[in-house]
């Protein structure tokens, strides 16, 4: 009896830690919140000078790649360590980030944010274009920052690797999906020398998670992305990747607002694609 009541338990308190979670915050919800959150402008520098939210922070996305001229690899944890602590950040923060309203920047900041530790951050939905469509509050003060004393660790079950990719593609629990285009996938075009993608990864491109409309593109109602990702069960572990771990950051997002155990694979098809040892498949052929 007593270790039948103990499986049970076990199963709920894994069933709740798979549960949604409301991750994005609406434009007018800040709006009417701001004091509540340390903001992150992830556009590029000159942007953010000309104009941001009031009491943003700068972290431009180019500073999540160690190097892109390589692969999509995320910044080392001294890299970030600097960058986090010169903007005063904790953890323990309440964070909200957007760009210019393309989702893919701001996601990639997202997902680097919880891979290195932080435990409250959300996205802005519609990002800085529908916020300047709205004529709500911005400014081109700089902010006065007290330096934190942040220390930069790793949280791997956010982070996939070649390594664990390649454990992926042979392990039935774990689900592995492109993010890439359609042509990308069935290896008509590559970032890489050769074309193709991952053995048994899946083909759900980034942006069927999101609606756009002229200038402002969201992030689909949580029934539509239930309904993109039907087909993988709670149980499976996922393993997102595109051409540099940047747009699949998008399907990551999505996956971690429903309840997925999920983690984006950084340098992504750029390491994968060049590197002759590891498997490929193509449908072009």
């Amino acid at each position: 009896m007593k270790k039948s009541f103990f499986l049970v338990f076990i199963l709920f308190l894994y069933n709740f830690a798979l549960q949604a979670e409301v991750l994005r915050i609406e434009i007018d919800d800040l709006s009417k919140n701001i004091s509540k959150y340390k903001i992150i402008d992830v556009r590029v520098s000159n942007d953010y000078k000309k104009n941001h939210l009031n009491g943003a922070l700068n972290f431009p996305a180019d500073l999540t790649y160690e190097n892109t001229k390589i692969d999509g690899r995320i910044s080392k944890p001294s890299t970030i360590q600097t960058h986090f602590r010169n903007l005063g950040l904790d953890t323990n923060d309440k964070i909200v980030i957007y760009d210019e309203g393309n989702f893919f920047d701001a996601a990639r900041v997202f997902w680097t944010f919880e891979v290195y530790g932080f435990k409250n951050v959300k996205l802005l939905n519609g990002g800085y274009n529908e916020w300047e469509e709205k004529n709500l509050p911005i400014s081109n003060e700089i902010p006065k920052i007290k330096k934190s004393d942040y220390i930069a660790s790793i949280n791997n079950k956010r982070l996939s690797t070649k390594f664990t990719t390649q454990i992926a593609t042979k392990n039935p629990n774990q689900v592995i999906i492109d993010a890439r285009s359609y042509d990308a996938y069935i290896g008509k075009t590559s970032v890489a020398q050769r074309f193709g993608h991952i053995p048994k990864a899946i083909h759900i491109p980034a942006i069927h998670n999101l609606n756009k409309e002229d200038r402002i593109t969201k992030l689909k109602n949580t029934d539509s992305l239930k309904d993109l990702y039907k087909d993988i069960t709670k149980d499976k572990k996922v393993v997102i990747y595109c051409a540099i771990g940047k747009i699949a950051s998008t399907n990551y997002f999505a996956l971690r607002e429903l309840g997925y155990n999920v983690s984006n694979y950084d340098a992504s098809w750029k390491e994968w694609g060049n590197d002759f040892n590891l498997p490929i498949e193509k449908k072009s052929e």
